[in-house]
């Protein structure tokens, strides 16, 4: 635990769906484990419905376990999370106005959020500390931002303006959930500059929640590649991006193709276009329905993570083991 800040263990969550005549149970996520060091950039990737989203929700304890357990810079995490561990793991949304007031001005949101974490300031003090922060994140010039209104910023200044906000409570670990997906394309590579310089300057992790392989490549350490609640492939970026070794993971390079190859580049890579079946799933590997490479054994048994590297693992029984 000396060199992590965030553990995490056999984490799952399933929820109750259906009505009165007919229901079931969504495994949102079943057994995930990872683990997150101080100053890194971690990406937690897949498609929409993969459960990205939900263990954010856990780690920020909007949403309870229904088994595992979440270390935090050494305590176990309970049912209800203090405010000082919600400060030092704060999230940042998709949609910025989720944490913004549209009707109050860019400052007072920021100064309610020093007043809440960080007691020991007075009035002036959070209005200079407030002008520090969004300038920490490329909103410049400080003081004329805090007086805008959010409507009044673009939707790039208002994601920045919610790191702001996150480092409000002097953060170790921020979670990121789809941060650029929602801005231009010709804009995120400021987000993502903005994540790496917090990495960087102010020695703070990231847990980036993504679709987007690309910018995953761009950013990120080390990468964790979730299908349908299950981690299939964990490993440092360059491990997994230059030899990826799930089948699944291969499907995402090919949506993300390298510009650096040739057009008649073939990635080997055929998707049958069988969704998965989160609700009552039953034994087997969840991706076998679409996998080129399932055997009679993915069907009926689930795959265990097996150590390719000192820094990649895989669950797969197509890939050789070491």
């Amino acid at each position: 635990m000396s060199d992590t800040i965030l553990q995490v263990e056999n984490l799952s969550r399933y929820f109750r769906v259906g009505g009165f005549r007919s229901s079931g149970t969504l495994h949102a996520t079943d057994e995930v484990s990872f683990s997150v060091a101080p100053s890194e950039i971690v990406a937690l990737v897949g498609e929409s419905g993969s459960g990205k989203s939900t263990i954010a929700r856990l780690l920020a304890g909007l949403y309870p376990p229904t088994s595992g357990t979440i270390t935090f810079e050494g305590h176990v995490q309970g049912k209800k999370s203090s405010r000082q561990v919600r400060g030092r793991m704060p999230m940042v949304f998709q949609d910025p106005f989720g944490s913004i007031n549209p009707v109050l001005r860019v400052g007072h949101s920021l100064e309610r959020s020093l007043k809440l974490h960080r007691p020991e300031l007075d009035k002036a003090g959070r209005r200079a500390e407030a002008v520090a922060l969004v300038e920490r994140v490329g909103l410049l010039p400080g003081a004329e931002v805090l007086r805008r209104y959010p409507h009044e910023l673009s939707g790039g200044q208002r994601q920045r303006l919610g790191f702001a906000q996150a480092l409000a409570s002097r953060p170790s670990l921020i979670l990121a959930d789809e941060p650029v997906s929602m801005l231009d394309v010709s804009i995120r590579i400021g987000l993502l500059n903005v994540m790496k310089g917090l990495r960087d300057r102010e020695h703070v992790s990231v847990l980036y929640i993504t679709h987007d392989l690309a910018s995953a490549r761009y950013v990120a350490d080390r990468m964790i590649v979730l299908y349908a609640g299950r981690i299939v492939e964990e490993g440092t970026t360059d491990e997994v991006i230059g030899a990826p070794a799930h089948p699944y993971t291969r499907l995402l390079m090919a949506t993300a193709p390298d510009p650096r190859l040739p057009l008649s580049h073939d990635t080997d890579v055929e998707d049958l276009g069988e969704p998965p079946k989160v609700i009552n799933p039953g034994p087997g590997c969840r991706f076998a329905p679409r996998c080129p490479l399932a055997m009679d054994q993915c069907r009926v048994s689930t795959p265990a993570m097996v150590q390719l590297s000192p820094t990649k693992r895989v669950a797969c029984y197509a890939v050789k083991q070491p």
